[in-house]
């Protein structure tokens, strides 16, 4: 059932109040029993009280009026820190409000805390944090996925009914896969990047964590749209969809193959057979010739963008510094001090990418193979309406499994990074829990702006799966 709805219930019979609902989840945010907040938002008790006085006069106003919701620690909300699990940023306070979080107040949403997160977004586990790793609400042993883990986590462990996280390479859709919720990653441009601390600008995307469909898509449907502060962002197109079942599916061939883990492939034939019973589409297998470079193609494309984001972290304006008596000297003890080893290792392969010389090597060179990773996905969709494919190729892992082979943690991300160098939208679902109790989860790609058929289709399969 919607967590949204039925908060927004109570407060229409006046069975509880905003500064009710807020002690219940905030409590049990604030035992942290994840690791899952970086901060917490002291005064949003006295923000729901506020609210409680329009409840009793019948003025429920908003469609998040007095939903408490948690927020990735990328993201800047007025007044609170902005960390992005970094030691550079560890006591910055953000001094004004992201898009996406100005449409969530003016809906009445209460933001309750800054989330977990790899540092700079960068990591597939949540364990890349200056405040220490994530655990998987599932086995506290396990990863939570990355880089929006605490996100995830929040929204999977009842600490927040909804969230809000970004996804560069599958930052929202490999944690909300490893802690069994919903997790959208928009089509690029269609929500407001303002106010999102960069990592990646071509790749980055905000979007919504939810334990239900139908709370996803009143989310998005919140944060989407045009902002003129940001100049990628776009109008979203509001005709209706009516999708015609038994839809055309694609099922990406590598889904089956050797990398992939055994009970992953059992569980998306079930899956398969299943809405192949109900009519709800008839599946067929595709291929995506381009998914064997995606991964070297993305690391290319997300560290050169990195290493020029990033740059402004010099200890000079803001955040942490070594002073030293040299300014080059400040600079790199700054730097060196102030991020992390992903980080670094991720800045050095960045910065020697766009090095003259080797930037038509590599840069250009994987700028163009991004576009024939595109031209693939849309070729696709000549015949299907969605694409199907695991949103890992394992299981969650335990902490530290990956930690000492970085190319084995990028393989995480083998089935997402695809779609963000397409720009194309995605939603991770939760199927059902394997043999060990541990979450599986698949995900829909589509064609630019038809996260609406996402909706409809996802609402059809949820009643099927669950009732």
């Amino acid at each position: 059932m919607s967590e949204i709805r039925r908060i927004i219930e109570l407060y229409k019979n006046k069975e509880k109040l905003p500064s009710d609902i807020v002690v219940e989840f905030f409590e049990r945010a604030k035992k942290n029993e994840f690791n899952s907040f970086i901060s917490f938002n002291e005064n949003v008790l006295e923000e729901a009280k506020k609210l409680d006085k329009k409840v009793k006069e019948g003025k429920i106003e908003g469609r998040l009026f007095g939903i408490p919701v948690s927020i990735k620690d990328n993201i800047l909300v007025k007044g609170l820190k902005c960390t992005c699990a970094s030691k550079v940023l560890e006591n910055y306070i953000a001094p004004y409000d992201a898009t996406v979080i100005e449409k969530l107040k003016e809906e009445g949403a209460l933001i309750i805390g800054k989330t977990n997160m790899d540092e700079f977004a960068m990591g597939s586990s949540n364990e890349y944090s200056a405040f220490g790793s994530a655990s998987n609400p599932f086995d506290r042993e396990r990863v939570p996925g990355g880089s929006s883990g605490g996100s995830a986590i929040s929204v999977s462990a009842g600490e927040a009914p909804l969230s809000l996280g970004s996804d560069t390479g599958g930052s929202i859709r490999l944690p909300a896969s490893f802690c069994g919720v919903y997790g959208l990653k928009p089509t690029y441009g269609a929500v407001s990047r303002y106010g999102l601390i960069a990592f990646a600008s071509s790749l980055d995307q905000i979007g919504p964590f939810a334990r239900c469909i139908e709370d996803v898509e009143i989310l998005f449907d919140i944060i989407k749209g045009k902002d003129e502060r940001d100049k990628t962002s776009t109008n979203y197109p509001e005709e209706e969809i009516k999708p015609s079942y038994p839809l055309k599916i694609g099922v990406l061939k590598d889904s089956f193959s050797n990398k992939v883990e055994e009970e992953i492939k059992t569980s998306l034939e079930e899956f398969i057979r299943l809405l192949e019973k109900e009519k709800i589409a008839q599946f067929k297998e595709f291929n995506m010739e381009t998914f064997d470079y995606a991964i070297a193609v993305y690391y290319i494309v997300a560290c050169a963008e990195a290493s020029s984001n990033l740059a402004r972290y010099d200890g000079v304006l803001y955040g942490f510094i070594c002073k030293d008596n040299n300014l080059w000297d400040m600079y790199e003890k700054t730097r060196t001090e102030g991020f992390g080893e992903e980080v670094k290792r991720r800045i050095i392969l960045g910065t020697f990418v766009l090095k003259s010389g080797y930037y038509e090597e590599y840069y250009v060179k994987a700028q163009k193979a991004r576009t024939k990773i595109l031209k693939e996905f849309l070729k696709n969709f000549e015949e299907f309406h969605l694409l199907l494919m695991p949103v890992s190729p394992v299981l969650p892992f335990k902490k530290g499994e990956k930690l000492k082979d970085p190319i084995s943690m990028y393989l995480s991300d083998i089935f997402t990074v695809s779609v963000n160098l397409a720009g194309l939208p995605a939603i991770t679902f939760p199927f059902k829990l394997s043999k060990k109790g541990l979450p599986i989860g698949f995900q829909f790609v589509s064609k630019f702006f038809m996260e609406k058929l996402f909706f409809k289709v996802l609402k059809k399969i949820e009643k099927t799966i669950h009732g």
